[in-house]
C-alpha cells in the first residue's frame, strides 16, 4: 500500500507540467452539415451500401435490419444521398451541425472556484486540469491529485484520488475513466460531478460519508487527453487517440479496442488504421491502453479493486462484461443484472431519463480488446460496467450544455444505488 501512495504522489507531479497539443491544422468545419437518423426497416445492406459509396460518416457503426443508422451528411453529398436514400424514413438530428457545434462550444469562464456552477458550461482541457487541482486545495487533508502514465504526445492522464477517514491506500479502490473516446465531452463532466458530489457531501451526507470511508476513489476525467484536446481545437467529432500509424496517413488507434483481452477475435474491432475503431497493430500498442492497464493492475494489487466504470455516450445504455461474445456472461451474471436493473430504476426516478441494460455483446453490438472486460478478466475487479449516457440520438455526441448538470445528477443515483447494493 505503501508503495502505490509514493507512486501516485510522484506521477501526480507530471500533471503540473505544460499541456502539449500538436502543430494545428486548420479547424474542421461542420458548417451546413447535416445529422440524419436513418430508419433501415428490412433493408440495412442497401442502407450501408448507399454510406460506403458516398463514405459517409456515422456515429454509432452500421445499421441492422431493424435498426438505424446515425448520419453525418456534408452539404456537398446532401443531393445525392437524398436521391439514393429515397424512400427511407429518416429523422433530423442536427439541420446544421455547425451551428449545433457552435452552441456547445461557447466555453463559460472558469470562476476558480470549484462549485456546482462548473456544470452550467464544457469547458477548455486546461480549465479541468484546473477545477481538479481547485477541487483538491478545497479538500487537502483527504484527495491529491494523480496520474496514470502519459499520452502519446506526452500529455498526463490526469485525475483526483480521495478517501474517507480510514486514511489513504487501506480500502477497496473504485475506479471512473472518463473521455476514453475524445469526442464524447459529456463523460468528462459526468466523471466530475462524481467527484466533486462526494467530495463536497463528505461531511454533510451520512450515505456519502459512509461511502468513501468504504472505498478510495480514483477518477480520471480525461483518459484520452491528446484526442481530447484535438476535439477542441481542430476537429470536434474525433474519436480515436493521436497516435501515427505506419505505412498509413490515417491517425489514431482507439484505445477502447486496444486491451489484451480477446484482441484477435474477429468482429469486435477494425483492422483499417482509418477505421474510427482501429484497434491498433497489436494489442497494448498504444501508451495510453499498457498506462491505464498498469494503473489498474498496481491498484487492484496494493488495495483491491471494487468497482469500475467506464464512461460513454451516447445511446443510455448501463452495461456489462461480455463484449467480446454474445454467447457467454460472468459467473455471477445475475447479480451484475440485478444491480443494473436497480441503478437504471434509479436513474430513471430522478427526471425519467431510461437507460436500457445487460451485457455489452448483446445489449449494443460485439467489441474486443475493451476495458471493461480486460478489468474483470485479468485485472479481477469485483464489478466492471460501462454506460451509454445522454441521449438517445437527438443529439448524439454534440449534447447540449444544458444537459450536463441533469446527466451528472442522474448518474450518481445510478452510482449510489451500486455502491449500496454491490456485495
Amino acid at each position: 500500500m505503501k508503495s502505490l501512495s509514493i507512486l501516485t504522489a510522484l506521477l501526480g507531479l507530471a500533471s503540473a507540467t505544460a499541456i502539449r497539443s500538436e502543430a494545428r491544422p486548420q479547424r474542421t468545419s461542420y458548417d451546413g452539415y447535416k445529422v440524419l437518423r436513418v430508419a433501415a426497416g428490412d433493408d440495412a445492406a442497401k442502407l450501408n451500401k448507399i454510406i460506403a459509396d458516398l463514405d459517409l460518416e456515422t456515429w454509432k457503426g452500421a445499421a441492422k435490419v431493424g435498426g438505424h443508422a446515425d448520419v453525418v451528411i456534408p452539404p456537398t453529398k446532401l443531393a445525392a444521398f437524398n436521391a439514393q436514400a429515397e424512400g427511407f424514413e429518416t429523422l433530423t438530428m442536427h439541420e446544421d451541425l455547425g451551428v449545433s457545434i457552435a452552441n456547445e462550444s461557447g466555453f463559460q469562464a472558469y470562476a476558480g472556484t470549484a462549485d456546482q456552477s462548473w456544470f452550467n458550461s464544457y469547458h477548455a482541457y486546461a480549465d479541468h486540469l484546473t477545477f481538479l487541482k481547485d477541487l483538491v486545495a478545497a479538500h487537502p487533508n483527504q484527495s491529491e491529485i494523480v496520474t496514470s502514465g502519459t499520452s502519446v504526445n506526452g500529455n498526463a492522464i490526469t485525475g483526483i484520488r480521495f478517501w474517507g477517514s480510514a486514511g489513504k491506500g487501506v480500502k477497496p479502490a473504485i475506479v471512473f475513466h472518463g473521455t476514453v473516446h475524445a469526442r464524447e465531452w459529456i463523460t468528462t463532466m459526468v466523471a466530475e460531478y462524481q467527484a466533486w458530489y462526494l467530495l463536497n457531501n463528505y461531511g454533510s451526507d451520512a450515505t456519502v460519508k459512509s461511502f468513501v470511508d468504504k472505498y478510495e476513489f480514483y477518477i480520471f476525467p480525461v483518459v484520452n487527453p491528446d484526442g481530447f484536446i484535438y476535439t477542441q481545437t481542430t476537429t470536434r467529432l474525433w474519436r480515436k487517440n493521436r497516435q501515427a500509424n505506419s505505412g498509413s496517413s490515417c491517425v489514431g488507434r482507439d484505445i477502447n479496442r486496444n486491451w489484451p483481452i480477446q484482441w484477435s477475435a474477429s468482429g469486435g474491432a477494425s483492422t483499417s488504421p482509418c477505421a474510427e475503431d482501429y484497434k491498433g497493430a497489436k494489442q497494448s500498442d498504444a501508451p495510453e491502453t499498457t498506462a491505464l492497464a498498469a494503473f489498474l493492475n498496481k491498484v487492484k494489487a496494493a488495495q483491491g479493486l471494487k468497482l469500475y466504470i467506464d464512461w460513454h455516450s451516447y445511446s443510455q445504455l448501463f452495461m456489462s462484461p461480455y463484449g467480446y461474445t454474445c454467447s457467454a456472461v460472468p459467473a455471477k451474471n445475475t447479480e451484475y443484472q440485478s444491480l443494473a436493473r436497480g441503478a437504471v430504476a434509479a436513474i430513471k426516478a430522478v427526471y425519467g431519463t431510461t437507460f436500457n441494460y445487460g451485457p455489452i455483446c448483446s445489449t449494443i453490438y460485439k467489441t474486443t480488446g475493451t476495458s471493461v472486460d480486460y478489468v474483470f478478466d485479468v485485472t479481477g475487479a469485483d464489478y466492471s460496467f460501462t454506460l451509454e449516457l445522454r441521449d438517445t440520438g437527438a443529439n448524439g455526441f454534440v449534447l447540449p450544455a444544458a444537459q450536463i448538470l441533469p446527466s451528472g445528477v442522474e448518474a450518481w443515483a445510478g452510482v449510489n444505488y451500486l455502491l449500496a447494493n454491490m456485495k
